[in-house]
């Protein structure tokens, strides 16, 4: 058997053991929805990807992208982080483009913001130690994607006012963001009825940042709220007992192999 190749992070690493957790997936349409929230990035998208015709697929993409950075060996990740870099090059429109700093970061907090709600809801809490190594990890990771480390705030406190910066002065959900939002919480897969994922939709309304919600209008009354609870006290009970085969991909002291024909726009 031959050795396995180093990555760039640790298999011990905090970054791996918060992203390889199968549950953070149900915070990938709140990452959406965030991301969507910015009129720029909703426009990008819009005018430069299927995403109408394949909601998910822009999720997987992004999935697969982490997964090569984070679990991958080191060519692997920089492969990844090229192709993607190469692709958003030739992403602009009349007011955008998708190398800008400020719209990277952006994208890239939604991510770090969400792994880190999703996990800590659903999967245990992480002392204020492990948050800040988890975000200064991410910044790592988003460095190669051209985020400028001078654009990273400083600490984790500093990441958590500049997030709730953006939500309260930034971000506007506009005609774009709306219509794209419902194809997130109610995506068209397999010709599945819509009323399947009413789980998934009352998971991304529980998570998401509470004037993100109002702006989607997203439903969320008394009886809404109680069953997210419920979700948020079962289901880490669940994900404590679930064996690690299904729990977590990949698994520890795994590589990533993956194709490199990553986008986080396209």
């Amino acid at each position: 058997m031959s050795a396995m190749r180093p990555g760039l992070f640790a298999d011990d690493s905090v970054i791996r053991r918060v992203n390889r957790e199968n549950v953070l997936l149900l915070g990938g349409g709140r990452a959406l929805l965030m991301q969507l929230a910015h009129p720029k990035v909703a426009a990008g998208v819009d005018e430069h990807s299927d995403f109408r015709r394949r909601p998910l697929y822009r999720l997987r993409r992004t999935v697969r992208l982490t997964m090569a950075i984070v679990f991958g060996d080191k060519e692997t990740a920089l492969a990844a982080a090229r192709n993607v870099n190469r692709v958003h090059a030739r992403v602009r429109g009349r007011d955008y483009h998708a190398l800008d700093p400020d719209l990277l970061l952006w994208v890239h907090a939604t991510l770090v913001d969400s792994a880190l709600v999703t996990y800590e809801t659903f999967v245990r809490r992480l002392s204020a130690a492990q948050r800040e190594e988890f975000y200064q990890q991410m910044n790592m990771a988003a460095e190669l994607l051209g985020v400028p480390p001078s654009r990273f705030p400083p600490s984790f406190a500093d990441f958590r006012e500049y997030v709730d910066q953006m939500i309260a002065s930034e971000l506007e959900v506009g005609k774009t963001a709306l219509e794209l939002s419902r194809l997130v919480v109610r995506p068209r897969v397999l010709r599945l009825p819509g009323a399947a994922f009413v789980p998934l939709e009352l998971v991304t309304t529980g998570l998401l940042p509470p004037p993100l919600r109002r702006q989607y209008a997203l439903p969320w009354g008394r009886g809404h709220q109680q069953v997210f609870r419920l979700m948020t006290r079962a289901l880490p009970k669940l994900v404590a007992v679930t064996p690690p085969v299904l729990r977590v991909w990949p698994l520890p002291g795994h590589n990533v192999q993956l194709a490199t024909d990553f986008s986080i726009t396209a």
